[in-house]
């Protein structure tokens, strides 16, 4: 039997003339030659759905997707198939089809019909979304604002607008701890007093910043040879630098000195006592038109509270799949080890107090432990 590639060239060619049966029986023959050959089943389906066989096309299809389930053309192949039977399950699979869709420009043949899957897609989200709303309203209205956020969000991800964002720390995982990518003000006492000292922590970052003998430093530092590209571009770089007042579990008496106040109150935040690691309390300062990467931090046993103090409009940050702008006195707690991001897209400079704390879930036993490790282990790359 001549092998699959002169069975599709004569396929081809009796396609050319009009005689689409023989056609068919040539490329079934191709596809016992090349079990594997994903484009030849296309092809075929192409075919049989020109001959007006969509069942049989839809078969051929599927035989397809068994082979390699996320090829972009057999999955909107399908979606279109089943809209033409006018399956109830056509605007799901136009969905699927479009999640694979690749970077790029796509072949002119294909635009049209990507076009109309997204004004289809686009309508039947909307169509569900308005549904679950409607369900979910009474427990809505009962609801606190962070259970609200959190209803939100888990419609959200049903209907693929957003998508489930987990901690994955470089180095250390602790398990069972719970996964917020922002965490409820309530959880945390002593935030409503950091809040309140705004004024004062700003007045003394200030303070640092006039000094002449202020120690300002790179935020990220790491050694070249290491295999770290997403921060090539910030490594060693002033755009991002720090002011530390504690690192590594270190006073930097340079700068903590001008900041009493602030000292004061970060005595009550609840940070890890880690040798060598922990607490950290630093100013962050982030250079006009300058942004920060996605990234993930070391060790989940702890989370990060932001205090903005100097915040230019347009400054974003990126926990997950949620997005805040920060605002002058309004502090929040995330987890870093979730994936975040940030920049400052503005003309000016953005000023924010960073320091670390434990995460609420884990018992004093349990925190002994994470610094008992830490400590015996070492910090990687002498930050944590």
């Amino acid at each position: 039997m001549p092998g699959s590639a002169a069975l599709v060239e004569e396929a081809d060619a009796a396609t050319a003339a009009g005689d689409l049966s023989r056609a068919e029986e040539l490329l079934l023959k191709a596809g016992q030659a090349a079990p594997d050959d994903v484009t030849l089943r296309l092809k075929l389906a192409a075919l049989q759905r020109a001959t007006g066989r969509p069942q049989a096309a839809l078969a051929t299809v599927h035989q397809a997707l068994a082979l390699s389930p996320l090829d972009f053309t057999a999955l909107l192949l399908r979606a279109s198939l089943l809209d033409r039977l006018k399956e109830p399950g056509a605007t799901e699979a136009w969905s699927h089809a479009l999640a694979q869709r690749p970077d790029g420009d796509l072949p002119p043949h294909l635009r049209s019909v990507v076009a109309t899957a997204e004004a289809r897609v686009e309508r039947w989200t909307a169509e569900r979304e308005a549904r679950m709303k409607a369900a979910m309203a009474d427990c809505e209205r009962d609801a606190d604002p962070d259970q609200k956020r959190r209803i939100d969000r888990f419609r959200s991800n049903v209907l693929r607008q957003t998508r489930p964002y987990h901690s994955e720390p470089t180095h250390f995982h602790f398990p069972g701890l719970a996964e917020r990518e922002f965490y409820p003000a309530a959880m945390f006492p002593w935030l409503s007093r950091l809040q309140d000292a705004t004024d004062v922590i700003a007045s003394e970052m200030e303070a640092v910043m006039a000094a002449e003998r202020a120690e300002l430093v790179p935020y990220v530092q790491y050694a070249d040879h290491l295999p770290l590209d997403q921060w090539r571009d910030l490594n060693h770089n002033l755009d991002w630098t720090a002011i530390h007042l504690m690192q590594n579990g270190k006073r930097i008496e340079a700068n903590a000195r001008f900041c009493p106040n602030t000292l004061e109150i970060l005595a009550e935040c609840g940070q890890p006592h880690i040798a060598e690691a922990s607490p950290n309390a630093m100013f962050s300062l982030l250079a006009p038109k300058t942004s920060i990467p996605a990234h993930v931090g070391v060790n989940n046993a702890r989370l990060v509270c932001h205090l903005p103090l100097v915040v230019p409009d347009g400054c974003w940050f990126r926990v997950g799949a949620e997005i805040r702008h920060w605002e002058r006195g309004e502090a929040f707690v995330f987890d870093d080890t979730i994936e975040h991001e940030a920049a400052n897209p503005t003309d000016q400079l953005r000023v924010v107090f960073i320091f670390d704390v434990w995460h609420p879930d884990l018992s004093e036993v349990e925190r002994n432990a994470v610094a008992a490790l830490i400590e015996a282990d070492g910090v990687p790359g002498g930050q944590l």
